[in-house]
């Protein structure tokens, strides 16, 4: 079992800057909470304790954490960083150590948070510092040689404070048996009328507790997020990176710099994804699959060989081998192509099983249906399966034709190498191996004129 620390994430903050009525840490960054990715992070260093403060939005935090185990404290009113921390005190065991996140820096990495850990384990107050070409807004540290002394906030700060480079990114680790009385000796007799965390700095130094710093370099991983542009500016931060990791396996990405993963992307080998595609939730793509342009695939399996063309949306599916899909497609959750299908432009699938082989090419809707291998279904094809109050099923067997404009009004069964007649609505089953089509008698009327304008 690993030794007990506690992490508080702080997040009751309201984010004027966003100009959103939406909490600022459930702002979403690859599809997920900002709060969601460094709470991820946190599970990494495995606490014994985890605990987010909460403010701003109501209860729209804590139901945005719904089943994860960890403690919810309300800050109300938000009267800064260090209060904050107090409202987590009864939530954490302070004989371990404290390690403060942020709920709106997303980027954060387990293996920069590790060594700050191990200075508090050891009885000494550490803090994540970072070195800015423009460090406007950031609390700076203030040294006496090497040793820290303070930290001073911006708002606070003289012109040879505001001179110093090297700013407090917020995250610090705190040994825990000195947390409660350095809070206790917070005051907010300062240009924001609030308790900063940061004076727990002096106190240390001040008690002859040492002050540890860890400098990074990767300014990204400790940016937090303020203002839409912020958010966006981390967006191709993170994608950019994840893009790059599929290159090192091999993933032929068109343009890394127009690719979004909003979730977890698994590729084999030889796999060519084009721009502008967007996959969400889980996604497989099998060796040698290729994704066309403006794609959008979601929580779905794509198999070895297969091809989705430009402008496709997979929601849910699984695509067999070698299959086509594409372009212009719409594949529903619940569908399911085996090895070799052809799925073509403007074609409609819901909760269907297409057998191997067969063919959807043109402009269809086909809903809660199973259809069997080596089928051809013409343009036009609808399956009528929803009575406005019930959904039923249509069941097409092997071989079968289905020529153009055809209806299946379900609950309907086509038999194996049935041929439907084009412009038939086919109301009940087709037997095997014969044509089958309803269609209205066709005639002329002689002498017709149409009509002119008066």
């Amino acid at each position: 079992m690993s030794d007990p620390l506690n992490i508080v994430v702080l997040a009751a903050g309201k984010g004027t800057r966003m100009r959103s009525d939406l909490p600022k840490v459930l702002h979403r960054l690859a599809g997920r909470p900002l709060l969601h990715h460094v709470l991820d992070r946190a599970a990494e260093l495995a606490p014994s304790r985890l605990c987010v403060v909460y403010g701003h939005g109501g209860t729209a935090v804590p139901e945005a954490l719904h089943g994860r185990e960890l403690g919810l404290a309300l800050q109300e009113p938000q009267r800064g960083t260090g209060h904050a921390v107090m409202q987590a005190l009864p939530h954490l065991d302070l004989a371990a150590p404290v390690l403060v996140l942020y709920g709106d820096v997303p980027l954060i990495d387990a293996a920069t948070l590790a060594p700050l850990v191990q200075s508090a384990r050891s009885g000494r107050l550490a803090l994540l510092t970072a070195r800015l070409p423009d460090p406007t807004g950031y609390g700076r540290i203030v040294r006496v040689g090497a040793s820290v002394q303070r930290i001073v906030e911006h708002r606070d700060a003289g012109p040879t404070e505001l001179a110093i480079d090297e700013v407090n990114t917020g995250i610090m680790a705190i040994p825990g048996p000195r947390l409660a009385g350095w809070l206790d000796r917070l005051r907010a007799d300062n240009a924001q009328a609030e308790y900063y965390l940061t004076d727990l700095v002096a106190f240390a130094v001040a008690d002859g507790v040492g002050v540890d710093t860890s400098l990074t370099s990767d300014h990204w991983a400790v940016a937090g997020v303020n203002t839409p542009a912020q958010l966006a500016e981390l967006e191709r931060i993170y994608q950019r990176r994840l893009a790059a990791q599929l290159q090192e396996r091999g993933v032929l990405l068109a343009d890394p710099a127009r690719l979004d993963v909003r979730g977890a992307l698994l590729c084999g080998n030889d796999v060519h994804i084009d721009v502008n595609c967007v996959f969400e939730g889980a996604v497989t793509l099998g060796d040698g699959v290729s994704v066309g342009p403006n794609c959008v695939i979601r929580d779905s399996r794509i198999a070895s060989g297969a091809r989705v063309e430009a402008f496709s949306w997979l929601d849910q599916v699984e695509v067999g081998a070698n299959a086509v899909v594409g372009p212009y497609a719409r594949l529903r959750p619940g569908t399911q192509l085996a090895e070799g299908v052809h799925v073509g432009n403007f074609v409609e699938l819901k909760n269907s099983q297409v057998g191997a082989g067969s063919k959807i090419n043109h402009l269809s809707y086909v809903g809660d249906a199973t259809i069997g291998a080596m089928v051809n279904i013409g343009a036009g094809t609808i399956t009528c399966n929803y009575d406005g109050a019930n959904k039923y099923r249509t069941v097409i067997g092997d071989g079968a034709f289905i020529g153009s404009d055809t209806q299946l009004v379900a609950p309907v069964r086509v038999g194996a190498r049935a041929t439907i007649g084009a412009g038939s609505t086919i109301t009940r089953d087709a037997p095997d191996d014969t044509l089958t089509l309803s269609r209205s008698k066709q005639f002329s009327v002689p002498a017709w004129k149409r009509p002119s304008k008066t």
